[in-house]
């Protein structure tokens, strides 16, 4: 009885050895995606009429189609949801196109599906961040994801349509109806300028939302040859990958400011 123990009990430990823990992820987590990812995009004439318009268009669909298939050791979300910042009135609700509009299509077809969403005739004259956020965080309630790690991408120059004393007022920027749905809540600000970033960074006042900024000259190099390799299959597109980890999906720390 002892013998056959000992060959179940060493026959057990092998096929876990093997296989990798695949039950528990192969590091002893789920193997179900928790990720809850938001994308908004700046459809303002101040960022809709610029020349980078097109090529975030472009990014996205490269950007969602490899989070999507979990290319590169990219996080693939439990859900997503696709969304534009501004509207033609202050505080206006947006749709928020779910995960199944842009799943099992190819790049060229997710592209298409944002810019009929999205179509560049069309520019509204606000750019409502606070409107955005508090949609995400209702959502992030009504779909019972509160706790999951949550990315939050807004493609945006980044400036508030508010003014004190003459100047944009980043202060006014409201993060709190995000700060106590999950422990790990990240803004990512991609398309902006280096000013406009670095007061994203220290001016909105936060406690536990993370923020992170990628400037449009840094964004518009994804296409150079010396990331994204032409004649090479976009799976095997490793440097495109890690050119997205350390600039779009940075793991930054999170900074209180008050």
């Amino acid at each position: 009885m002892i013998r056959y123990f000992i060959i179940f009990l060493v026959t057990t430990v092998f096929i876990i050895g093997t296989t990798g823990c695949d039950w528990l992820g192969g590091e002893g987590k789920s193997t179900t995606p928790r990720l809850s990812m938001f994308i908004g995009l700046d459809i303002s004439g101040s960022f809709l009429n610029t020349k980078y318009f097109d090529d975030s268009i472009n990014f996205l669909a490269h950007y969602l189609y490899a989070h999507l298939n979990g290319l590169g050791g990219l996080e693939v979300p439990n859900v997503l949801f696709v969304s534009s910042i501004g509207g033609a009135l202050a505080n206006e609700p947006k749709t928020f196109y779910p995960i199944q509009t842009f799943q099992n299509k190819s790049i060229e077809e997710i592209a298409a599906k944002l810019r009929e969403i999205f179509p560049k005739t069309v520019a509204n004259p606000y750019t409502d961040y606070n409107a955005f956020l508090e949609q995400v965080a209702l959502t992030v309630r009504n779909k019972n994801l509160v706790l999951r790690p949550i990315s939050i991408v807004m493609v945006t120059d980044g400036i508030p349509d508010v003014k004190n004393n003459g100047e944009t007022d980043f202060r006014s920027l409201v993060v709190k109806p995000l700060e106590q749905l999950a422990r790990n809540v990240t803004i990512r600000l991609i398309y902006t300028s280096a000013v406009v970033g670095k007061n994203w960074q220290t001016r909105v006042p936060r406690q536990r939302v993370k923020i992170w900024t990628q400037d449009a000259e840094v964004m518009v190099s994804w296409k150079d040859p010396s990331i994204m390799l032409p004649g090479k299959p976009f799976a095997q597109q490793e440097r495109f990958f890690s050119w997205i980890k350390d600039n779009v999906d940075f793991g930054v720390r999170a900074r209180r400011v008050d």
